[in-house]
């Protein structure tokens, strides 16, 4: 089954893995770890194990059955770039998507590096299917090595979720990237989202002719403050031309 989600830039979440491991401030109170950790030890649950790293080959084929197109964000649970996730496994995830050529794929990753030398190896000379859309998590202008990595990965679309927005990012170079989303942290304990660091961000955006996407304040609950700012929701996507199936099967 198609899992529900309350994400607003996506239709449907799909975990062939779960579970991760913290490697920057934006992990820091992962919303992921959070839910997870609340079943550990419950015989039965999916997330017996918590949010230890976990392949799961029998969802490996779920969208090949979801006969509407949809956005399906890739491993919402997980990261799946993760060191521990061997490449044979990562080859089955995109042989699905791949496959799946009337979804379109959202797979966003921390581990900027691994995603750009995995994709150089498995497209070579050629781009990434346009329905697979890749994308790195930037909370802070210390991470925006991740930016030039996707840059740099064989990509046809590339988008960035600062999310959450823990500091300005000041300049970023938004050359070949089609999408930005950003929002604030929410949660208990969730860090403060500043409407300047906000406004420069969609403002490099507009200058730049990027999509932009604002997810939310956040706050305690992600809704708590809402999504509104400067008196409009902004909730722009790419506009990508979908791949026929003889392009994508080529």
């Amino acid at each position: 089954m198609a899992m529900t989600t309350s994400i607003e830039w996506t239709d449907t979440t799909w975990n062939p893995v779960t579970g991760c491991t913290k490697i920057s401030p934006g992990c820091d109170r992962c919303y992921a770890e959070r839910f997870s950790e609340r079943f550990r030890g419950v015989a039965g649950n999916h997330f017996e194990q918590g949010f230890d790293l976990t392949l799961r080959p029998e969802r490996l084929e779920q969208p090949l059955h979801w006969r509407q197109p949809r956005m399906v964000f890739v491993n919402s649970m997980s990261d799946l770039f993760h060191k521990d996730i061997p490449d044979d496994y990562i080859d089955r995830v995109f042989g699905t998507m791949e496959r799946a050529w009337w979804h379109t794929f959202q797979v966003l990753t921390k581990r900027s590096s691994l995603l750009r030398d995995y994709l150089k190896r498995r497209y070579r000379d050629r781009l990434c299917p346009r329905n697979i859309w890749l994308g790195v998590s930037v909370e802070d202008s210390a991470r925006l090595s991740r930016v030039s990595h996707l840059q740099d990965a064989p990509a046809s679309v590339r988008f960035l979720s600062v999310e959450p927005l823990l500091a300005p990012l000041g300049a970023v170079d938004l050359t070949n990237i089609h999408w930005v989303i950003v929002g604030g942290e929410s949660g208990p304990g969730a860090r403060p989202l500043d409407p300047v660091w906000v406004r420069g961000i969609r403002d490099q955006c507009l200058d730049a002719g990027v999509a932009f996407f604002f997810k939310q304040w956040g706050g305690f609950r992600p809704k708590t403050g809402g999504r509104s700012l400067d008196g409009r929701e902004w909730s722009e996507f790419p506009t990508i031309e979908p791949e026929t199936y003889r392009d994508a099967a080529e």
